[in-house]
């Protein structure tokens, strides 16, 4: 029989967990209702809030836990919420205000405004700039520029409504036309020009090391050095070199410290510019940036490579007369009121006689060097620079002798072909107007980067025969073979339409008028057709010796 008293607290406990449950969603609903109202009530009041202003943070009072700054053009002392780390604030930085005038807030920098020149730095926080043409303002340096190198002619970011300069800018037109580096060339690198490079030594680092003697003997440094003669010789190489030296003079001076020698390598056909004055200004930049490194007694080499490409004589333009304002600008950084103390200008040019005079009179490019083609030894010396005894040399070359001494056979019988008189030489046939003839010869046109490219060939030859037939290094034949395959690529002559200016390009202009260059090449012909047949009828097993190194190259028709 049912117990009636248990069935009605089975009721109640449904009748509890019913209300109970009803409580939780009423509860769970009214916490909703809460939240909405709160959040309703923060974006009303987000809404009614007045706009905040900003303000330009000029400096700061820690003691009271206050700041100065711009609001519009007003100077003002403001408070500053407890919030705010004082600091960290810089000056120039933006401020965030509360409707009380009070710091809330930190903003970065303004990050737009007008372009401005820096013509006199006022201490560490004030600068006298160029704002146009004929205008000039004293701004405040925003804190991140004063932590930074600012110099005379330098771009900056100003906000001229706060009177502030906010930030470096690099100019993209000057800095492209500029490789700034700190070369690494040395003069051992550079072979076969021992005269000319003690030449330079003389001229440029003499001065520098011994600056006193020159003052005592009335003497002034040389304000530029003009490298002349044809193309592929190491003019470029010199003047790296020059800029290496002084560097090492520098640090031996200053009993080991890290200053270094700047080397400004203008790409000069680059700095020409469709717009007026452009190119003018461009060279005042260059000369400013040298002047700027120069100022700490830090040598610096400017140098314009294809000189004539910019400098060239006044009223020989054809289409154009843009030289008779550059070379101006040039003559006056050169020589003009603001001294060139620790710089020296270098020109290389193939096209001496295209340069206006006045750059090349004394007091300004005064000191011509020729850095002519290579002589014999000068082209062992090259060729020793590229074919080191620490590359792979074949077994041939070094069964009886060292490395050292296989090189040195191997370039003296590269240079010994090279510079053969004879008829597999013979290159162009020269006629001059008085109807003489000439020949000339491919020791009459060898170059140092043909030296250099005649190595890189050999190498690479040398790497085919080590994949076809196991044999590893370089060997006579390879330079051999290089040599020739130099030549042949180099043969095109035949079609020179002015004789007279390739002659002068070439540095074989003697004064004669020149009528015609004839190729003396057999260019249907092919190394093997070359070959004698003699040569040909050397049977394959023929044993040669492995000392025989230009018989094996003679069979295999590499000579």
């Amino acid at each position: 029989m049912t117990n009636p008293e248990s069935g009605e607290n089975f009721g109640l406990r449904q009748i509890a967990g019913s209300l109970e449950e009803k409580n939780n969603r009423l509860a769970k609903g009214l916490q909703d209702a809460r939240n909405r109202i709160q959040e309703l009530s923060e974006q009303l009041e987000r809404l009614s809030q007045p706009p905040s202003s900003y303000a330009t943070f000029l400096s700061a009072n820690h003691t009271d836990h206050t700041v100065t700054a711009l609001v519009g053009n007003r100077k003002m002392q403001l408070g500053v919420a407890k919030l705010v780390e004082l600091g960290r604030i810089e000056p120039g930085q933006e401020l965030l205000l509360n409707e009380q005038m009070v710091v809330i807030g930190v903003a970065n920098y303004a990050r737009t405004g007008e372009i401005v020149t820096v013509s006199l730095v006022l201490g560490v926080d004030r600068a006298l700039v160029k704002v146009h043409q004929d205008e000039e303002r004293i701004l405040w340096l925003g804190g991140k520029l004063r932590s930074q190198d600012i110099r005379v002619g330098d771009l900056l970011l100003a906000d001229l409504r706060i009177g502030f300069a906010i930030e470096k800018v690099e100019r993209p037109d000057v800095e492209h036309l500029l490789l700034e580096e700190i070369p690494d060339v040395d003069y051992s690198a550079i072979g076969g020009l021992s005269s000319q490079i003690e030449q330079i030594r003389d001229t440029v680092e003499l001065p520098f090391e011994q600056p006193q003697l020159y003052r005592d003997y009335g003497l002034t440094p040389p304000k530029g050095v003009l490298l002349y003669g044809p193309p592929g010789n190491g003019k470029t190489l010199i003047a790296k070199a020059v800029a290496t030296s002084l560097a090492q003079k520098i640090i031996a001076r200053d009993a080991g410290g890290n200053q270094r020698a700047y080397f400004l390598n203008i790409k000069g056909p680059q700095l020409l510019d469709k717009y007026v004055g452009e190119t003018e200004r461009q060279i005042r930049d260059i000369f400013s940036r040298a002047r700027d490194r120069a100022a700490h007694g830090i040598p610096v080499v400017i140098f314009f490579d294809e000189m004539e490409a910019l400098f060239r004589t006044r009223g020989s333009g054809i289409s154009s007369d843009v030289e008779t304002t550059v070379v101006p600008q040039l003559l006056a950084e050169i020589d003009g009121v603001e001294k060139l103390d620790n710089v020296i200008v270098i020109g290389a040019s193939n096209r001496e006689d295209m340069i206006d005079p006045a750059i090349l009179r004394p007091g300004r490019l005064d000191i011509k060097i020729r850095i002519d083609r290579p002589d014999q030894h000068g082209a062992k010396e090259i060729l020793l620079k590229y074919l080191l005894p620490t590359l792979p040399i074949h077994r041939s070359e070094i069964h009886s002798v060292s490395p050292f001494q296989a090189v040195d056979n191997m370039a003296q019988t590269t240079v010994d072909k090279l510079f053969a008189k004879d008829n597999a030489n013979e290159l162009l046939e020269i006629t001059f107007a008085d109807g003489t003839r000439e020949k000339m010869y491919v020791s009459d046109l060898v170059s140092g980067s043909m030296l250099a490219a005649i190595v890189d060939r050999a190498k690479k030859l040398a790497i085919k025969d080590y994949l076809a037939s196991g044999e590893k290094g370089i060997a006579t034949h390879h330079l051999l073979n290089a040599l020739a395959e130099e030549i042949r690529e180099n043969e095109d002559f035949s079609n020179i339409a002015d004789p007279h200016e390739w002659a002068r390009i070439n540095g074989h202009a003697r004064g004669k008028k020149i009528l015609d260059i004839r190729s003396l090449v057999d260019r249907q012909s092919t190394p093997e057709e070359q070959v004698s047949p003699a040569r040909k009828q050397i049977p394959a097993e023929v044993s040669l010796g492995d000392d025989d190194v230009i018989g094996k190259a003679i069979h295999k028709g590499l000579i």
